[in-house]
């Protein structure tokens, strides 16, 4: 029995053709709605040569955008890995036997996960220019509060995800690293948290793009990233929208190839996991994809069934 169609029927030749007129009809909306936009700045002035021209021409990109380019994806980069660092961290914590711990973590995720990360950009900027100006320059307090607030706001939200990936495995997985006589915390640190990992990469990298794409509020408390370069380009030539339009296509370009090499490791990823046997106890997964620790996993296992049987 084919269950190709589970949640509707497929559509019959009626249908077929509502929906292709249906298309067409939107796809000419489209068309006309980017004809009158065209014709409507056409009519300011707004696409003249010149003013694209000034806002990808060697100067542009020398002293505008590849500067503000730089600053982004540094911040960013730096706030991905300390965000995947207090993710995992109190993701464990959250994840932890102990019950203060994990009351402990619960409140500060979830304080950061509900404080907005522009609040925190703002609040950070105005605490370390006024209290640790002897430890950090005044003029770099911007660059350090954006990273710290997305390392924050972004690292509470990684948290939750692998607190909810992990709950969300069959609890096989743990039984049977404790079956072979791991611990809790073993058992989290080598089974569980590196498949939740693997099933919860999407929302990961959904994440990271959010991250490059909040770097841009760093403008409003005076971070030097691309945003803020490209106004400055704009402002100078008479070009606001069309050094916008180019910061934009720059963003879409850096997510675009991000969100590709995400699909690309999950695949691998996938790819490697798939060919796992079941090994050890009957009926549940095995650890470890490895050969030779399948082989060391099913000796454990029937070693304490073999200890467990009545003499």
């Amino acid at each position: 029995m084919s269950n190709q169609y589970v949640l509707f029927d497929a559509p019959g030749p009626r249908s077929r053709r509502i929906i292709t007129v249906l298309n067409i009809v939107v796809a000419l909306m489209i068309i006309g709605v980017l004809a009158w936009l065209y014709f409507a700045l056409a009519a300011q002035g707004q696409m003249q040569p010149h003013l694209w021209w000034n806002a990808i021409n060697l100067n542009a990109w020398t002293n505008y955008l590849i500067p503000g380019l730089t600053f982004t994806l540094q911040a960013a980069a730096i706030a991905v890995v300390t965000s995947v660092i207090f993710g995992l961290f109190f993701g464990f914590l959250r994840l932890a036997p102990i019950r203060i711990l994990r009351w402990i973590s619960m409140v500060i995720v979830e304080f950061f996960r509900a404080v907005p990360v522009l609040v925190l950009m703002v609040f950070l900027h105005f605490f370390i220019s006024q209290y640790l100006s002897t430890v950090i320059d005044p003029r770099n307090s911007a660059y350090y509060a954006v990273i710290i607030a997305l390392t924050l706001y972004n690292g509470a939200v990684i948290a939750e995800l692998v607190r909810s990936g992990v709950r969300s495995l069959p609890a096989g997985q743990r039984e049977a690293a404790l079956a072979v006589g791991m611990t809790t915390t073993k058992s989290l640190r080598f089974v569980e948290v590196p498949q939740a990992l693997v099933a919860m990469l999407p929302s990961l990298v959904s994440q990271f793009v959010i991250i490059l794409k909040d770097s841009a509020l760093g403008y409003i408390i005076g971070f030097a990233e691309l945003l803020r370069y490209s106004r400055q380009l704009g402002a100078g030539y008479g070009n606001i929208m069309q050094a916008l339009v180019v910061a934009a296509i720059i963003f879409i370009i850096i997510n675009s190839i991000l969100v590709w090499l995400a699909q690309m490791l999950s695949r691998r990823l996938s790819s490697r996991t798939s060919g796992l046997t079941e090994v050890g106890i009957p009926g549940v997964a095995p650890i470890a994809g490895d050969a030779a620790e399948e082989e060391f996993t099913e000796t454990r296992a029937q070693a304490i069934i073999q200890q467990d049987k009545p003499k």
